[in-house]
């Protein structure tokens, strides 16, 4: 049983800590630096108290990355630490009616916060290895979304530069992207040898299955409406060559996101990797994500951290229109969203499901957020039972 409680309000340079005991006085409260001194300075208050490091609980806002060294140093000393969603605070702080805003205010709150709630938000203390796979996971996910700008960037040049050569093949194969890093323009294909412009394309790095051969190319140059733009052709060029080191980068990181699941969540994993069409791309963020299933009571809690449960608006007789409430982790609700997107192509019982709620009236985007749900009541229960899937007993 927890006898001290702290709320900390974290900023860059300093961070406000206020200390209640078990019976809701205030024990301490105090500001202190970002840095070693000022985390040794905290500790010896919480120590002075005469408590053991494993009845201390402590909560803060999460605050982009200002937050994470302190509640790496807290875990690292066996201090209960957690991250508290900033909505949660500002909803509880409006119970109060006065308007003062301080850190050492914002500290108070936060801990009167925890002393309300700490044994519904107590799952929100991680290990250092979850810690790491989110890491991995949300970089992997930022990089994802930096490719897919890169790429509309390359078809809004090109569009410029040689706006035919997308009505020949995908652009965004091996095979055309080395291309284009060779001869970025129309203009440039035309100047070229019909020779060099084959050996470019069976190049062995980029494969030989074509569905367009040179001549193609060479045709669709001479009849091009491109723009003559050198300068475009560099800029085309080097978003061609960030894409590749992106896709890289994004390789690297899932292999190390995957090999550090493995090493920590090795059954989970293979639970949901039973599923077919749940491959270690997205079974390995959304585990990171959930941490573990025990701490939730139910499925409903697991959708409703994700951000997936309904938002009803509702007042006498008037009943507005349900949506997503999307107050919860956006990054597991992405992972759900792409988990669920490959199930329902490539796992018949989770296809049959959605093409049965589309039969039932649902727009294709409401069936597959009620395959979802679908997907994680399954999911859920199988994490709980740690048994593997099986269709009939989904059902």
């Amino acid at each position: 049983m927890n006898s001290v409680f702290v709320g900390v309000d974290v900023s860059k340079d300093f961070f406000s800590a206020a200390g209640l005991d078990g019976e809701g006085k205030e024990l301490f409260l105090g500001s202190y630096e970002m840095n070693t001194s000022g985390f040794s300075e905290f500790i010896a208050v919480l120590s002075s108290h005469g408590e053991r490091v494993d009845r201390v609980m402590v909560a803060m806002e999460s605050t982009g990355c200002y937050h994470i060294n302190l509640y790496s140093f807290l875990m690292g000393k066996g201090i209960q630490a957690m991250v508290v969603n900033p909505l949660l605070i500002a909803n509880f702080a409006k119970l109060s009616l006065r308007k003062t805003k301080t850190d050492k205010k914002d500290a108070r709150t936060i801990v009167k916060f925890l002393m309300d709630h700490h044994g519904e938000i107590s799952q929100l203390s991680i290990s250092q290895d979850l810690q790491d796979l989110r890491d991995l996971s949300r970089e992997r996910e930022s990089l994802s979304h930096l490719m897919s700008a890169i790429k509309v960037e390359i078809k809004r040049v090109l569009r410029t530069t040689f706006p035919e050569l997308e009505s020949i093949g995908d652009i965004y194969t091996g095979v055309m992207l080395r291309f284009l890093q060779e001869y970025p323009s129309a203009r440039l294909v035309r100047a070229a040898k019909p020779k060099a412009i084959a050996k470019v394309l069976k190049q062995p790095y980029v494969g030989n299955k074509l569905t367009f051969s040179a001549e193609d190319i060479l045709r669709a140059a001479k009849s091009s409406i491109a723009v003559v733009s050198p300068a475009k052709e560099i800029i085309l060029q080097g978003k061609i060559a960030t894409l590749f080191h992106l896709q890289e980068r994004i390789d690297e990181v899932t292999k190390l996101l995957s090999d550090l699941c493995k090493a920590t969540r090795v059954e989970d994993l293979k639970i949901l990797r039973s599923i077919k069409g749940v491959g270690p791309k997205t079974a390995a963020p959304f585990l990171a994500e959930m941490g573990k299933v025990d701490n939730f009571l139910s499925h409903k809690k697991l959708i409703a951290f994700a951000g997936m449960d309904p938002s009803v608006h509702q007042s006498g007789k008037f009943m507005g229109m349900s949506k997503l409430s999307k107050r919860g982790n956006r990054h597991l609700r992405r992972a759900i969203y792409l988990m669920t997107a490959s199930v329902v192509s490539k796992n018949a019982f989770f296809k049959a499901y959605f093409l049965r709620r589309k039969g039932e009236g649902l727009p294709p985007q409401k069936a597959l957020f009620a395959t979802a749900h679908k997907l994680i009541r399954v999911i859920f229960a199988m994490l709980s039972q740690r048994t593997y899937f099986k269709a009939k007993e989904a059902i």
